[in-house]
């Protein structure tokens, strides 16, 4: 694995809902720095950029709000029905949110353990960029209820959007540590701070 630069570079992926962000907020407690995917992407679709004119432009403009922003409840409609759709989907977008997430790394701290937080980081091959990748887990009545809590979702459309991520084998095979999120927050914080202990005093790691 190859980084971004001469800082060591994280990436913590897993599927939606399986709690990245609990495994994020406590890497960023034991003095990461923090890029969310999620968060430049939605920088990058922000009215008048030229990613959103492109997602307008081939997925349709139904997709936009009246305001001009992206309608993301239509365009997930859209993407999470038809997996060719979101294969398109991630055509357009992932080289622009690898870019951008690339460009912040390179600015960073060279002392500091720079985190990727990413939901597809090994499917767009960032997971190349980083020294180590971290997956989170969880079991599937948990991202459901989850995704039904956070995003207001019928037990339906959460099933599905569960069922519409990448397969886990790729992932497991991929990740160099394992972070099993279906226990209690105590428990994750466990396994997060054995994992960085191991990740700054391995030699892939300079910045200890």
């Amino acid at each position: 694995m190859t980084s971004t630069g001469p800082r060591c570079v994280l990436g913590i992926t897993g599927n939606i809902a399986t709690g990245k962000s609990s495994a994020v907020r406590i890497l960023i407690e034991l003095g990461a720095t923090h890029f969310d995917a999620d968060l430049v992407y939605r920088d990058l679709i922000a009215p008048g950029q030229p990613l959103l004119q492109n997602l307008a432009d081939h997925f349709g403009r139904e997709i936009l709000a009246s305001d001009g922003s992206l309608d993301r409840s239509r365009l997930g409609a859209i993407v999470f029905s038809d997996p060719a759709r979101l294969r398109e989907l991630d055509q357009l977008t992932h080289p622009a949110v690898i870019a951008e997430i690339d460009a912040l790394v390179a600015k960073a701290d060279p002392q500091q353990i720079v985190v990727i937080d990413a939901v597809k980081l090994i499917e767009s091959e960032h997971a190349d960029h980083c020294d180590e990748v971290w997956l989170v887990t969880t079991d599937v009545e948990s991202q459901v209820a989850r995704l039904m809590k956070r995003n207001t979702l019928s037990e339906v459309e959460a099933r599905r959007r569960v069922a519409s991520q990448a397969p886990m084998e790729p992932k497991l095979k991929r990740a160099d540590r394992v972070i099993d999120n279906s226990g209690t927050l105590e428990h994750t914080r466990l396994q997060v701070e054995s994992a960085w202990a191991g990740f700054i005093e391995s030699p892939v790691c300079t910045c200890s």
